[in-house]
């Protein structure tokens, strides 16, 4: 009796989490800014577990093109990345597909932005980028 009373509260906590998982306000599409060649991506941004992961969905030219060919379609971006509370984020890491290099990242989201950084020496230099929501 006591495992099945155990069992349904287990349930019940996982399903809670889960609501609240897919519930995220980051979750979306987010508009990287534009790279050296003017060229931007559209990632998007959804619970993956209980972490929160950006996987790149589409790539375009700096005159708005969409690239269907951009090597790394479906790759992720962001991934480990948990909720801190008033729209911050951290622990997770950033692939910078400029660099080609992972980082620990951070994120943070106000409004219909939300500021993606990738970090090294610890946290103490970062650098980032300003996304904004497509949808």
């Amino acid at each position: 009796m006591k495992r099945a009373i155990l069992s349904t509260v287990m349930a019940g906590a996982m399903s809670v989490a889960a609501t609240f998982a897919i519930a995220d306000a980051a979750s979306g599409t987010w508009k990287t800014e534009p790279g050296d060649t003017g060229g931007y991506l559209h990632v998007n941004v959804a619970p993956c577990g209980a972490s929160i992961c950006g996987t790149i969905a589409k790539a375009f030219e700096a005159s708005g093109a969409a690239l269907g060919d951009y090597e790394h379609l479906g790759k992720k971006m962001i991934w480990d990345m948990k909720a801190a509370g008033d729209g911050s984020y951290s622990g997770g890491k950033i692939w910078a597909a400029d660099k080609d290099k992972t980082y620990k990242s951070k994120m943070s989201l106000s409004g219909n932005k939300l500021t993606v950084k990738g970090c090294v020496a610890g946290g103490a230099i970062c650098r980032g980028q300003t996304w904004s929501r497509v949808n």
